[in-house]
């Protein structure tokens, strides 16, 4: 069985969040002759640019293309200049609260549908379904219109008011719902489960502004369940807000315990330590992370593997250990910048070695991972992901590093004396490689759906809608329910021949079994569901059940990575 493979591959990759510091601005500049002169040049390009070019640019244009060329040459795919709008979004993404209605949406085939919609928010309460199609905004027709535009439509200031109109699958006339924007919160964790009667489970999404306290009250809540050890969800945990990292490391970690420290220039270091009593300071924990648990997550995994207070599990992380600044602008810019690198308490940077190609592709720079060839092309361990803009070649999250590419790394020890090492992202106690998809699974989504994978998506959230008042949590899917699928898919034109369908039927049960599920049931049900499937997640189940303290836990890893072959 292969779910998470596939649930992998139909999900839309995350972006993965910066890690910010507070603004440190002064100093004093030594203007040279060699300064001087290029400031001379500068400003007689400029001059040249505004008075003899063919078209005619106004004096805000001109500078602001200056400036975006300037921080386009400094080859950091993390350093940008944020224009008023994108400063919003940035914010908002980062924030994880915004004046809206709450709606996740996306692009299906030319049309903006509602992907997600979030409980307890004014989309929610109004009865708006995932796969809702907008086709109005107030007065004005969505048509043509792409997801930036409708965002920036539904979203504004709290208390205010939008009319949307939706086409809904199987309902011959329009939808239209009068919303109250209000304070959207997505949460950093969705929801919290007990596995086995005895383990809580936390899923970490994301380090927004309420992720050390989301985490804080499902830790709450299990402990009040009686748990008797926490897995920590990382994985495709893209990181965020510096903050919210040293908050979830000091829920576990002993007041002055170091968490990180940054190191940038013209500037003191700085050394972060826990400052508050940890929610739970002893009980065991293991810590998974895979290819796209970076930045926050990475400093998280980081201190906690250094102070010998998580089990980490799972495969290699990202490998972002730099830190960007926000700098407010005149105008409502911002310059979003690369100042500093940090350092987890043993001193390890993990900062992975990547390259910027001459066409902008950032192409991450590992023997295991990457044919490092001069046009930079995928190779099939390799997959192409979007960090803060930038396009990026990045190792998929079941490439493991070989031991010799791990034992060329330098090498640290923990507070225990385990070894630990840096010079590339956060290397798992226990490597579990996740389920992968077959050739004739590959070949399915490859050449059968292609790039019609959102449309895919979308048709399977359609049946499952259909399905969600007939089916209990015990379900199994029908016949009748995969040969729906394959007609639906037809209709919108993905033609995939039957006896190719059929091929894969274990894996179509699967994609529909997991859509109904979290449709009908939500995700907390899906992951219950999904637990015989995710072996990284067995593992470490199968780990913290044998251990009764965190020294239990790290000995049960030896005596298992000494018993494999």
């Amino acid at each position: 069985m292969r779910h998470p493979a596939l649930a992998r591959y139909v999900r839309l990759v995350g972006r993965l969040a910066l890690v910010t510091v507070p603004l440190v601005a002064g100093g004093f500049i030594w203007q040279s002759a060699a300064t001087h002169d290029g400031s001379r040049v500068f400003d007689q390009v400029v001059t040249l640019v505004s008075e003899r070019f063919v078209d005619t640019l106004d004096s805000g244009a001109l500078y602001e293309k200056a400036a975006q060329g300037l921080v386009r040459e400094l080859n950091d795919p993390y350093t940008e200049l944020l224009p008023p709008k994108r400063l919003t979004e940035f914010s908002r993404r980062t924030g994880g609260r915004y004046g809206g209605v709450g709606m996740e949406i996306a692009d299906v085939g030319g049309s903006i549908v509602v992907n997600r919609v979030f409980p307890h928010t004014p989309a929610g309460e109004s009865g708006v379904l995932e796969g809702d199609r907008i086709i109005a905004i107030d007065t004005a027709s969505t048509r043509g219109w792409k997801v930036a535009q409708i965002s920036e439509n539904l979203v504004g200031t709290p208390g205010t008011k939008v009319t949307v109109k939706f086409a809904r699958p199987g309902v011959a006339e329009p939808i239209v719902f009068h919303f109250t924007r209000a304070i959207i919160q997505v949460p950093a964790v969705p929801f919290q489960i007990m596995l086995n009667g005895k383990i809580g489970y936390i899923p970490l999404q994301q380090f927004n502004e309420s992720a050390a306290e989301d985490v804080a009250a499902a830790l709450q809540k299990l402990e009040d369940q009686g748990a008797k050890g926490i897995i920590l969800d990382l994985r495709d945990d893209p990181g965020g807000i510096l903050d919210q990292a040293l908050a979830v490391s000091n829920l576990f970690l002993r007041q002055g315990q170091e968490i990180a420290s940054v190191r940038g220039r013209n500037t003191p270091p700085q050394v972060y330590t826990a400052k508050e009593r940890p929610v739970l300071p002893t009980v065991p924990l293991v810590v998974m992370v895979n290819g796209m648990s970076a930045s926050a997550s990475e400093i998280v995994a980081g201190a906690l593997q250094d102070h010998d207070r998580a089990l980490i599990v799972g495969t290699t992380s990202f490998g972002k250990g730099l830190v960007q600044t926000l700098f407010p602008l005149d105008g409502g810019y911002a310059l979003k910048m690369t100042t500093a690198k940090w350092y987890t308490p043993s001193g390890r940077s993990i900062q992975k070695e990547r390259k910027l190609l001459p066409d902008g592709e950032l192409v991450e720079v590992h023997p295991d991972s990457l044919e490092n060839t001069p046009t930079g092309q995928a190779t099939p361990k390799t997959r192409k992901i979007t960090i803060d803009g930038s396009s990026v070649l990045a190792a998929r999250s079941d490439s493991v590093e070989t031991d010799s590419a791990r034992r060329a790394r330098p090498t640290f020890k923990s507070d225990a004396g385990r070894l630990v090492y840096g010079g590339g992202a956060i290397t798992p106690d226990v490597i579990v490689k996740p389920e992968t998809l077959s050739t004739r699974e590959q070949n399915f989504f490859a050449k059968a759906v292609g790039p019609k994978t959102q449309q895919f998506a979308q048709v399977l959230s359609n049946l499952a809608l259909d399905l969600k008042p007939a089916v209990r949590p015990d379900f199994t899917v029908q016949p009748a329910w995969r040969d729906d699928l394959y007609a639906r898919l037809q209709s919108v034109g993905i033609a995939i021949p039957r006896a190719q369908y059929d091929s894969v039927t274990p894996t179509i049960d699967h994609l529909i079994a997991d859509r109904v599920t979290r449709v009908a049931f939500g995700d907390s049900a899906l992951k219950r569901r999904q637990l015989p499937d995710d072996v990284q997640l067995r593992r470490a189940l199968e780990l913290i059940e044998r251990g009764q303290s965190q020294h239990d836990l790290f000995v049960e890893a030896q005596q298992m990575a000494a018993a494999q072959p």
